[in-house]
């Protein structure tokens, strides 16, 4: 399955960005092998209705799951149309650390607000 975590930076060791749509990279990660791409969000700095065009952005991306710290709630609806499960990682940790976590069922589910 693939993974998709908003982060600020590129690599694994980079901090989990809390933002969804304003996040600056997102890190996709296959389950199976580890393996990962760090893309930078095209939508980033956009002006408005940000969080819909990156949803938009990971289903192209074949996401199954998505990390994060909050999704707003236009971007939400996007994402649970798709069928993509939402976690929460508020930690302040890495990437890595918050992959680790999904894998341990310590990341909590994101429930529609």
């Amino acid at each position: 399955m693939r993974i998709c975590i908003t982060s600020q930076g590129e690599t694994l060791e980079a901090p989990v960005e809390e933002r969804f749509g304003r996040a600056p990279y997102f890190i996709f990660v296959e389950s199976e092998t580890g393996s990962f791409e760090a893309i930078e969000n095209p939508f980033a700095r956009g002006a408005g209705g940000v969080g819909p065009k990156a949803a938009q952005f990971i289903i192209n991306h074949n996401v199954g799951i998505l990390i994060s710290g909050m999704v707003g709630g236009n971007a939400r609806e996007v994402l649970e149309a798709a069928g993509i499960a939402m976690f929460t990682s508020r930690s302040a940790g890495t990437v890595k650390a918050a992959l680790e976590q999904l894998k341990g069922n310590i990341l909590e589910r994101s429930e529609q607000q």
